[in-house]
């Protein structure tokens, strides 16, 4: 997991990689968001300020998105950024190049909304009290 100096801001190329030195931080994940990725964040027990996945272009039945939801029941924002702005799997690229594409009710009140960049948004999260 890479965290980034004193910042809270976590990118992970996978999700798979997310632990409990999350907790409180910006999540910015390469995966996407699909219902095995939000089982990552649910299974280790703990709340990032928010977390970022990939739409992976939504997929059959919002397959790729399924995280708002899944992780909104457990009270952490979440936002998905668009497969075509960042490549899949790569968590920096998200975060430098992601537009969000979606946002739970928990990331809308953080001020997350769809066409903004992740960059913004994070630059923005990270200077909140």
């Amino acid at each position: 997991m890479s965290v980034f100096g004193s910042t809270n801001l976590v990118l992970l190329d996978s999700i798979a990689r997310i632990d409990s030195a999350a907790a409180g931080r910006v999540v910015v994940s390469g995966s996407h968001g699909g219902a095995s990725a939000a089982k990552f964040v649910l299974d280790v027990g703990i709340k990032p300020l928010i977390v970022f996945y990939n739409d992976a272009g939504g997929g059959k039945d919002d397959a790729g998105i399924i995280a708002l939801n899944l992780l909104a029941g457990i009270g952490v924002p979440c936002a998905t950024y668009s497969h075509l702005s960042a490549r899949i799997g790569d968590a920096a690229d998200g975060h430098e190049n992601g537009v969000v594409t979606h946002a739970n009710a928990l990331a809308k009140a953080l001020g997350v909304n769809e066409g903004l960049r992740v960059a913004d948004l994070v630059a923005r999260l990270l200077v909140r009290p």
